[in-house]
């Protein structure tokens, strides 16, 4: 059935070109200092606070992490059992499946059935993979309109820009960009930067554009194997009406989405609204079985790598993920860099363990974590950008500790970045020196003595400093004076 399936995914789209196309360099072009980076790290670590004091009132908050992690691991170990039981059980309520090997399967499937209907007007509701696979693009050069019906969603659909969060898409942006957007292409009164007001513009725009739709496309959070299933779940209520206005509605989500039966829902219910925004449950939660009355459903099950990434024993648990965003609000690089860093697909700790498997092969000559090879060829300089991504991070662990269905994203962060190996002659002669300094206790003291002497007069910003790109955003301590040795040596006397 995997087989059948597929493999693969592409990563397109690029932020910063050339040599330049970096994390850093897009983390800086995206996110520059000052105001507009201390609101973006407020605003997203709110939403940690939020997500702790939902936890808190939850006194089996761990036992449902458990359970979700115990129900994830046996749908992995058995997805093609369940993709089985979930195609029969979809087709029998009526519903058509399809099956993507990669994105641009996906694409060409959606593209197919739009045509076929002469469908051009689309409402669509958030989905990350269709970011992932570039859906809105693809369609786009096809002659069909794609509108965004998610508040976030639009608002970077407008400003020609993706997602930079995978719950909050829009979260980069202050109250006053987005009145300035919507008065340059709805038409809103120059100066508009109250939420009721905004939300109220958008609303007005969204609602004709509901109601002369061919055709709507959704994800999905979860499907269910028992009763062939799919759960949509909004605060906004924009994908229910994707979903029953139009006749036609297409559905696109990974092939890891599946979970075994029903009564395994609420468990992931209760913990993804918690873990995303610190609701208790989320405003809209959705199921869908088989069509509408004298409507279709159609079903796009997607590969796009995640067979390959089943495969590998260190990084198959990454696919359990609920896309909460829980590890991205806790995360410091994340919430310094923005998520237009990461490029396109998910961003923040699960998009740095996701990118090299499904966007690009490991820098590695192309095999993963345990050797296999990734299903995903790309370009050269997709595959170094995603391989790239392991490597922005603190390794605080925060990401793990935080995450509802208790994947170890800080272990796979490390896998990744041991994988690698790269860095280039220099690095690894510099990593030998290091490590070979460290085992020998007086070699290292008589070096850090030298080291504190030349602190001042060196200098570290000089001309021609291997370090300089390092310390562009970085600051180092102030002069220690003297090391931990000596003042202890001096205390003690």
């Amino acid at each position: 059935m995997l087989a059948r399936a597929g493999l693969g995914g592409r990563l397109g789209g690029s932020g910063v070109r050339g040599m330049r196309d970096s994390f850093e360099a897009r983390a800086v072009a995206g996110l520059p200092e000052g105001a507009r980076l201390a609101r973006h790290d407020a605003a997203v670590f709110a939403l940690r606070g939020q997500r702790d004091a939902a936890v808190a009132a939850v006194r089996d908050w761990e036992a449902l992490r458990e359970r979700a992690a115990a129900i994830k691991a046996h749908a992995l170990d058995h997805l093609d059992l369940l993709l089985e039981r979930f195609e029969e059980k979809a087709r029998g309520a009526g519903a058509f499946l399809h099956w993507a090997q990669d994105g641009e399967a996906m694409n060409a499937i959606v593209a197919e059935l739009l045509a076929a209907r002469g469908a051009k007007r689309v409402v669509k509701s958030k989905s990350m993979l269709t970011e992932e696979a570039g859906l809105n693009r693809y369609l786009h050069a096809r002659g069909a309109e794609v509108v965004d019906t998610d508040l976030g969603e639009r608002i970077v659909q407008l400003g020609e820009e993706r997602p930079s969060h995978i719950i909050v898409p829009a979260i980069h942006r202050s109250r006053g960009e987005v009145g300035a957007l919507f008065q340059r292409t709805l038409g809103t009164p120059p100066g508009m930067d109250n939420p009721e007001q905004l939300a109220r513009a958008a609303r007005r725009d969204l609602r004709a554009r509901f109601l002369a739709a061919d055709a709507g496309i959704t994800g999905a959070n979860f499907a269910i194997a028992e009763t062939g299933s799919i759960v949509v779940v909004t605060n906004e209520g924009n994908a229910d009406l994707g979903m029953s206005l139009p006749e036609l509605h297409i559905a696109c989500f990974g092939i890891e989405k599946v979970i075994p039966a029903l009564a395994d829902l609420g468990v992931f219910l209760r913990l993804l609204a918690r873990s995303a925004t610190g609701q208790p449950l989320s405003a809209y939660t959705s199921m869908v079985t088989g069509p509408r009355a004298g409507g279709e459903l159609h079903l796009v099950l997607v590969d796009n790598g995640r067979s390959e990434l089943l495969a590998d024993p260190v990084q198959r648990g990454a696919l359990a993920c609920i896309r909460c965003g829980a590890c991205l609000n806790t995360c410091p690089v994340f919430r310094r860099a923005g998520g237009h860093a990461y490029g396109p697909g998910a961003p923040g700790p699960i998009g740095a363990v996701l990118a090299p498997a499904l966007g690009g092969r490991n820098a590695r000559n192309g095999r993963g974590p345990r050797g296999g090879r990734n299903a995903r060829s790309g370009s050269g300089r997709a595959q170094n950008f995603a391989a790239s991504l392991p490597l922005a991070s603190s390794l605080c662990g925060s990401c793990s500790a935080v995450c509802p269905v208790r994947i170890d994203l800080h272990g796979q962060l490390l896998a990744w970045r041991s994988a690698r190996r790269s860095g280039g002659a220099v690095e690894r002669v510099m990593l030998r020196a290091a490590a070979g300094l460290m085992l020998r206790p007086r070699l290292l003291a008589f070096a850090g003595r030298v080291l504190r002497r030349l602190w001042r007069p060196l200098g570290w910003r000089i001309p021609g400093n291997p370090a300089a790109p390092w310390l562009q955003s970085r600051e180092l301590p102030p002069h220690p004076g003297a090391s931990f040795r000596e003042s202890w040596q001096r205390e003690t006397r």
